[in-house]
């Protein structure tokens, strides 16, 4: 026998059911979702690639002048690492903070772990890699940046993720380059390269997860570590590319991360150099230099590799330039406007957005006409950071 709903029964589930209508009406998914920091203002802005326009603004995460951020691996959350040391959990669909800690001293960035489980920062002050649970960012374990006979502790850069729960940094004062197994959190597994070549100032990793690539700022050279063949140790590549040639002064330290592969080249800013650097991953010999506009700070391929975007340090920095990746040659120069920071790719590349700091605004480009499709306005914008990035290896 059937018996009917009581009064109360039928309540709760209309209730119920009004409830999970009201939630599939304001459901929507993450993958077209982005930030901008606006360094300023320790704000960023939520963004939208579908309609190119802003969503809104979360406040109060401290100082972002060299700010970077990782992505939850549902793309609800974002890791934003502060310059001074702050560690910010933020909700970009609720457009809030979630939590925000203090560090250390003075940060330089992050990353997140392959099992999305684990955030990595690299610190200035004091040096090292501390990691956190990425639910609570509770602290797991403390891997200080310590070197020498006097127990000096380094400054750390260029930290990324790598397969197998590994993070790999690069020590900028020892000229180091380490590697932490994370697979258990209570014990983890420190590999150390030492003596690779003067301060280290950036590192990449290739898309596959196998390379890990570090500039030296104190020598004209990159040291390469392949991730598969530990035991080979490092190798210096474009040795001495700089060699009898005057370095200009350097007016912003060049970026790696970001990526800037395509097919079998690899596009690497040439440290005090007008020129980009081309690299054939086949052997890692040179291939070729561009002569570009000034001195290249971000060297960035477009996710189908098919060309190369560049921005300048000052007093060059309104100026972007496009690279053919097949014929090696510019074919396009464009001046969106002054103080182009940043650049993102749109996940599939038919757009590009960039950061003109100088000007207040975010400009967005098409990527196949070269012609700019919309700005709007952000505070002294810098970083641009997609959500896709929270399904790709060293971003």
């Amino acid at each position: 026998m059937i018996r009917p709903l009581s009064i109360s029964a039928l309540r709760s589930a209309l209730l119920g059911t009004c409830l999970l209508l009201a939630a599939n009406v304001f459901a929507r998914g993450t993958g077209d979702l982005g930030i901008v920091i606006e360094r300023a203002d320790g704000s960023v802005q939520v963004v939208e690639t579908s309609t190119n326009s802003s969503l809104g603004r979360i406040e109060g995460l401290g100082d972002l002048s060299h700010a970077s951020a990782v992505y939850s691996r549902d793309e609800q959350f974002a890791y934003i690492f502060g310059r001074d040391g702050g560690l910010t959990k933020i909700d970009i669909i609720d457009k809030k903070i979630v939590k925000r800690i203090m560090q250390s001293g003075n940060s330089i960035g992050g990353a997140i772990s392959q099992d999305g489980r684990l955030v990595a920062v690299s610190n200035y002050k004091p040096g090292g890699v501390k990691i956190f649970d990425a639910d609570t960012l509770e602290l797991v374990a403390n891997i200080p940046a310590t070197y020498g006979d006097q127990g000096l502790q380094s400054k750390v850069i260029g930290l990324v993720d790598a397969p197998g729960q590994k993070f790999v940094f690069s020590l900028w004062d020892a000229g180091e380059i380490w590697v932490a197994d994370m697979t258990d959190v209570n014990k983890p597994v420190i590999t150390k390269f030492k003596d690779i070549g003067k301060n280290p100032y950036d590192a990449l990793i290739t898309p596959d997860g196998r390379y890990y690539i570090a500039g030296l700022f104190g020598e004209d050279g990159m040291v390469l570590l392949d991730l598969w063949n530990l035991d080979a140790g490092t190798r210096r590549i474009l040795d001495g590319y700089g060699k009898g040639e005057k370095k200009l002064p350097v007016y912003k330290m060049p970026h790696l991360e970001g990526w800037a592969i395509a097919g079998n080249f690899a596009f690497v800013p040439a440290v005090g150099h007008h020129e980009v650097l081309v690299i054939n991953t086949l052997d890692w010999s040179e291939a070729g230099r561009i002569k570009v506009h000034g001195q290249p700070v971000f060297v960035m391929a477009r996710p189908d590799g098919r060309n190369i975007w560049v921005n300048f340090a000052v007093p060059n920095n309104d100026t972007l330039q496009v690279i053919d990746t097949q014929s090696l040659k510019i074919i396009k120069t464009l001046t969106p406007g002054k103080g182009v920071l940043h650049m993102e790719f749109e996940p599939r590349g038919g757009q590009v957005w960039a950061s003109i700091r100088d000007e207040d605004r975010i400009a967005v480009f098409d990527t196949e006409t070269l012609q700019q499709l919309v700005t709007f306005d952000a505070k002294k914008p810098s970083g641009i950071f997609f959500t896709s990035r929270a399904h790709r290896i060293g971003l």
